[in-house]
């Protein structure tokens, strides 16, 4: 493993390495991940690394999810705009590689990163926004706990039609009432 942060049954996560910003690129311009982002304009490399050298650690956690079995990067999560008195973030994850979809490894991310914001940064709440066209994620997000807070009607223009927005959270009592703990190598 190289440079782990936090570690799983099956990966691990570990910061975000500038030579990595080609596949940064590459997954979040995917024609099935755009979709579910709320990006329309192409990325480029200058924005990419503009990103990451810009990332304030106080306020994001950004890191990368690599299999442990063969050290392959498949994807980014990350808790946004941490700090103030409320104790929020927010957060998001992207799995970038077609190949990785389906296999639960976006699942063992959230369970990480909520094992983080609730333990170690002592947040109350993480919140995040899925659009209502990616039943999967919802899914996901609902059997690890999250709660749906409401809509924000048609706040996106997708495939020709406006589609809903979904928010979603869950409390730092709710993530400690959970039967099952995160995952520790």
């Amino acid at each position: 493993m190289r440079c782990p942060f936090l570690i799983g049954e099956r990966l691990y996560l570990r910061a975000p390495d500038p030579s990595e910003v080609d596949d940064l690129i590459r997954w979040v311009t995917h024609p099935d991940v755009r979709r579910h982002l709320s990006r329309t304009a192409p990325l480029t490399r200058a924005e990419e690394e503009a990103w990451l050298r810009g990332l304030d650690t106080r306020r994001d956690v950004v890191l990368v999810l690599v299999l442990r079995e063969g050290e392959r990067a498949i994807g980014c999560v990350g808790l946004h705009g941490l700090g103030g008195p409320d104790r929020n973030a927010e957060l998001g994850i992207s799995i970038g590689e077609p190949d990785a979809w389906g296999q639960g490894y976006g699942s063992e991310a959230i369970v990480l990163m909520l094992d983080h914001a609730f333990r170690e940064l002592n947040l109350h709440r993480v919140h995040l926004h899925v659009k209502a066209t990616n039943p999967r994620a919802i899914a996901c997000y609902e059997r690890l706990g999250f709660v749906r807070e409401g809509v924000r009607r048609e706040v996106h223009w997708q495939d020709g039609a406006w589609v809903d927005g979904v928010l979603m959270s869950i409390l730092d009592r709710e993530w400690g009432a959970r039967p099952q703990a995160a995952p520790r190598a």
